[in-house]
């Protein structure tokens, strides 16, 4: 399984409900990683995209402890267990972990590989990304170039977990 996400220096991933930055490179790794493949995320992920809508060309899987919780066009479960359960249909690599906090913090231990936008800069944040950098089971194993989006510099990450 993967996790994908954007984090600032502290690992903050969003605040107020809300993305601290939207980067367009970001946004096209995010879609080029996951078009075709099935994203998981929790209800508040979801309902912060356009429309509260899961996205397009991907199986969404929404955790709810809301078990009148619906969305059209994505399958809805309230537990990790149903959500492990539901997600062994499909292959672990065709899996992303999007978020939120409590999602990816439920998530790291059965996730392999994480593809991480790391923005130099840090922002007001209510958030957080479990930091990789100090987590001893996980290691660096890509970086890009820096990028540049305006003033906000920023690079792509991939971290593996050790074997």
């Amino acid at each position: 399984m993967n996790l994908i996400a954007a984090v600032d220096k502290r690992w903050a991933i969003g605040n107020k409900g809300q993305l601290l930055v939207s980067i367009p490179g970001d946004q096209k790794l995010f879609r080029d990683e996951t078009l075709g493949k099935v994203v998981v995320m929790g209800r508040k992920t979801l309902e912060s995209l356009p429309g509260g809508r899961p996205l397009y060309g991907r199986t969404t899987i929404v955790l709810s402890r809301d078990k009148s919780y619906q969305v059209k066009d994505a399958q809805v479960v309230h537990t990790l267990e149903e959500a492990l359960r539901e997600l062994e249909k499909y292959s672990s690599e065709d899996i992303f972990v999007a978020g939120g906090q409590e999602i990816y913090q439920q998530f790291l231990p059965y996730c392999q590989t994480a593809h991480i936008t790391w923005i130099d800069y840090t922002y007001d944040a209510d958030t957080y990304f479990p930091n990789l950098d100090q987590d001893e089971e996980w290691e660096l194993a890509a970086e890009s170039e820096e990028q540049t989006y305006f003033n906000i510099c920023y690079e792509f990450r991939m971290y593996k977990r050790k074997k």
